[in-house]
């Protein structure tokens, strides 16, 4: 099946301005933006430069294979930097913060497009800790700092720049990408004419109630495979599109499993039952904590997880960490109360998430 890759391939001799800006444009703008450019783009982002010229610079590097996400994300620049439709566009205002102390992973760029409008593409989460972490924070906190970041940079490029700008992002990127055009001004919204959320995942009452965010509702266009995990998480009220993914699970999450035919994805009709029943699970066990307990969950584990030697999430896994964890474990009652606790929790939020379950099912079987 096919995907962003072959897009660029089929539809890559085509400039914006012959054939305008589609759902799976946004998603490659999206996927460009995990990519740490470095060199002129970091160093004058006020500095146009085209993706061809960032994406030559880029390979010449000799850490550039500790700069990508995945081995797909290289061939991605290699592939769009070749095209016209996308060689040609500039990058400018590229930012990368990661600010461990205060709980922040975030980096966004925009594209100039030759039809005179822009995507300004927002990072999803990062392999570090830190990131893994601000994402966590969204169950307790109203606000985390990469969304008022992203805030604020909608509104500066809007300052610079009088284009008519689309804003998305995948994952913690989506959320940024809704966060910002939702909190901003009026004048700065008008210009605003869609934002693509990929799976990202949704918010908490404070945004849903906001008057913002029920104006740009309609200009949001939200994208989840059919087993969506993350992009189910928290609350919607903006509608989504349901896609198909060639991977299973978790693994759907993934940008390259998203099948592509013509400019659109593949629809589906429904999500899975096992996403269902898991985001059911999420959400009974959320629901079952306060807000406070939701903090001191994510803070002991966080905690926990950074008292070994650990750089990225990769490590979380290494041998030498957990036998550290276990050994913190086992003598800390309070770390061990909590965790016990919470499984116990997380037990009974799936059982009642079944139960829903089959009460929906004798319900539809009456009817």
């Amino acid at each position: 099946m096919t995907n962003v890759l072959d897009y660029i391939k089929w539809r890559g001799d085509l400039t914006f301005s012959q054939d305008g800006p589609n759902e799976v444009d946004a998603l490659i703008f999206s996927a460009l933006a995990y990519i740490r450019y470095g060199g002129e783009v970091e160093e004058k982002p006020e500095e146009p430069v085209t993706l061809r010229e960032a994406a030559n610079a880029f390979l010449e590097r000799e850490d550039y294979a500790g700069r990508i996400r995945t081995k797909n994300d290289l061939e991605l620049l290699r592939t769009a930097g070749q095209s016209i439709r996308f060689g040609l566009s500039k990058i400018c205002g590229y930012t990368d913060r990661y600010i461990p102390e205060e709980e922040t992973q975030f980096a966004a760029m925009s594209f100039l497009l030759d039809d005179g409008s822009a995507f300004l593409a927002f990072r999803g989460t990062d392999e570090t800790l830190v990131g893994w972490k601000e994402d966590f924070n969204m169950s307790f906190q109203e606000v985390i700092p990469s969304q008022k970041l992203a805030q604020q940079y909608i509104e500066g490029f809007a300052r610079q720049c009088s284009m008519s700008m689309r804003i998305c992002g995948h994952s913690k990127g989506g959320n940024l990408a809704v966060f910002g055009a939702a909190r901003s001004p009026q004048e700065v919204q008008q210009r605003i004419v869609e934002v693509y959320n990929n799976d990202g995942p949704g918010f908490s009452e404070f945004l849903m109630g906001d008057q913002g965010y029920r104006e740009i509702v309609p200009r949001i266009r939200t994208f989840v495979p059919q087993s969506s995990v993350i992009g189910m998480l928290l609350e919607h009220e903006e509608p989504y599109t349901i896609i198909r993914s060639n991977q299973v699970s978790i693994l759907q999450h993934e940008i390259y499993s998203w099948e592509v035919v013509g400019k659109s994805f593949v629809p589906m009709e429904e999500i899975t039952v096992d996403s269902r029943f898991l985001n059911l699970t999420i959400k009974n066990w959320a629901n079952q904590m306060t807000v406070e307990e939701r903090n001191q969950v994510v803070d002991t584990l966080y905690a926990l997880l950074n008292s070994g030697d650990v750089k990225t999430a990769a490590d979380i896994f290494h041998p030498r960490n957990i036998r550290r964890y276990i050994r913190a474990v086992s003598s800390d009652d309070g770390i061990r109360k909590l965790l016990s606790g919470e499984l116990k929790s997380l037990m009974a939020a799936a059982k009642k998430a079944r139960e829903q379950f089959d009460q929906t099912k004798r319900m539809e079987s009456e009817e």
